[in-house]
């Protein structure tokens, strides 16, 4: 692979695309192929032998490597892997670790998909999840077992938007021999790179930020070479492969994930303030500089949550809404708005979104590049009705 220059901004552009077989096109070719050719049995043999690239697309396609390596390098990992979905990726990140019996602590606010994939299906693998208040806590050993294998948490949580001392937890983790997988998908390795601060594990949502256009479904787990060998087995023995198309145009939105984060943060941060001043704002969530001071960046993110003053409007603000949509999803180009305790978070019980604070007034807003005027005008006209 050719090298590029360092800079996070000229590497998103250029890092991953290589042509095959001495074809110099610009662009990355959509290598739109279930199977892979061979000459004779002679090269089927070397592939089983370790020795080729590809011979079934389930298994491996020059789309599917081409991201998995571009994320990879963005943050700082030795390999990486594709995967048909965020969920994809945790799922092949967590059985790459884990074993019947294991025993796994997590932060509370997890994303209610990562929640309901450890507390629902796996606990029939008899995996154990037990999820730990980080904020109020500051030693993980109390609840360390000699059965507890792996450590979880999300750089920024979804969908209060706390950010937590990373590099303080992951420290602490590791001295009890745990290891740690980390979430980057609200932050990106735009912000921060959690291998850096010594995390074996990271895993994105592609679908959101990596891909950042909304037409896309993928997942990226990036890490150590045998844990992500082991994920990429797993990934193609439970039928979770990236189609070489999605793969295309995930690879293809990653290459402006500088830009759109620059604007995206630049227009988070200008909203939240607005927000904050609204009489019809009983909350806001946005991280602040002094909980990001590990961010490499001096930005806080483009999402951007709050709490209606009266949570019995929760219907006439989402219909009053014009062209920001309701969609249970994020980090598009444009700005769109969800409600958590309808969808991202349906497998909390009330207790629990109660203790976590996902109350039935909160509204999560992925902050587009649009017009931040525009924004704030759309959020108004929709507060005041």
């Amino acid at each position: 692979m050719i090298d590029v220059a360092e800079r996070f901004e000229t590497k998103t552009v250029h890092i991953g695309h290589a042509p095959l077989r001495g074809v110099q096109s610009k662009s990355t070719p959509i290598y739109q192929t279930s199977v892979f050719a061979f000459e004779g049995l002679e090269e089927v043999e070397q592939f089983y032998a370790g020795e080729g690239e590809y011979v079934y697309t389930r298994n491996g396609n020059p789309n599917q490597a081409e991201l998995a390596n571009a994320v990879a390098r963005l943050e700082g990992a030795e390999a990486g892997v594709s995967a048909a979905s965020g969920m994809g990726a945790i799922m092949a990140g967590l059985l790459a670790v884990l074993a019947p019996g294991d025993h796994v602590l997590a932060s509370h606010e997890i994303y209610g998909g990562t929640y309901a994939l450890l507390h629902n299906e796996l606990s029939r693998f008899g995996i154990e999840l037990e999820c730990i208040q980080l904020g109020q806590m500051t030693k993980l050993a109390d609840h360390v077992r000699p059965t507890t294998k792996l450590f979880f948490l999300e750089t920024i949580t979804n969908p209060l938007l706390t950010v937590v001392d990373m590099p303080y937890w992951i420290k602490e983790a590791k001295s009890l021999g745990l290891t740690v997988m980390v979430d980057n998908t609200f932050a990106t390795p735009y912000l921060v790179q959690p291998i850096s601060y010594g995390a074996d594990l990271v895993v994105h949502s592609g679908t959101k930020y990596i891909g950042g256009h909304s037409d896309v479904t993928a997942g990226v787990l990036v890490g150590a070479q045998p844990t992500i060998k082991r994920a990429t087995e797993i990934i193609a023995n439970y039928g979770a492969s990236l189609s070489p198309f999605e793969a295309w145009l995930t690879s293809r939105g990653l290459k402006t994930l500088a830009v759109r984060m620059e604007r995206q943060c630049e227009n988070a941060s200008k909203v939240a303030a607005f927000l904050r001043d609204h009489p019809a704002i009983e909350q806001v969530y946005y991280p602040s500089p002094t909980d990001t001071f590990f961010f490499s960046r001096k930005k806080q993110g483009a999402m951007v949550s709050f709490v209606l003053a009266d949570e019995s409007k929760i219907y006439d603000f989402y219909r009053a809404l014009h062209w920001i949509k309701l969609a249970p999803s994020l980090a598009g180009v444009e700005t769109s708005v969800s409600h958590p305790v309808t969808t991202s978070h349906r497998a909390f019980s009330e207790q629990q979104r109660k203790e976590t604070g996902i109350t039935m007034g909160l509204v999560r807003l992925s902050v587009g590049i649009e017009a931040v005027e525009d924004i704030r005008l759309e959020l108004d006209a929709a507060l005041g009705k």
